[in-house]
């Protein structure tokens, strides 16, 4: 069993969150470290700690997540200008909350993705 982490408490509404969408596979919010002028967290509802870790049987779930992505930045107004989608894995990867969540940032031109080298 995955560990328990702030994201499973709110997903049980245990911590108050500005939560923008939420239904029996996912639950979307508002990061309170905001990067970006839209920043939500979509976590699935089953604690999976990393990509690692997920199972064929996560699969409906996952991509319901890309759904959910899609719906929250069309209430947000900034799916037709565009929008990013990450998901961070493991250390380097530089995941910080240790249950699988993607995060959708949007309202602003994004920049590269990754630094070059030099």
């Amino acid at each position: 069993m995955a560990e328990e982490t702030i994201f499973s408490k709110i997903i049980r509404k245990e911590i108050p969150s500005d939560i923008v969408f939420q239904d029996e596979r996912v639950t979307a919010f508002r990061d309170i470290s905001a990067q970006a002028p839209t920043h939500v967290l979509i976590v699935p509802n089953k604690a999976i700690p990393t990509v690692n870790d997920v199972t064929e049987e996560d699969e409906a779930t996952l991509g319901h997540m890309i759904i959910v992505a899609k719906r929250v930045a069309e209430q947000e107004s900034i799916a037709e200008d565009g929008y990013r989608l990450i998901i961070n894995c493991g250390k380097n990867g530089h995941q910080e909350v240790f249950h699988l969540h993607m995060h959708l940032l949007g309202g602003r031109r994004m920049g590269r993705m990754v630094q070059q080298p030099g």
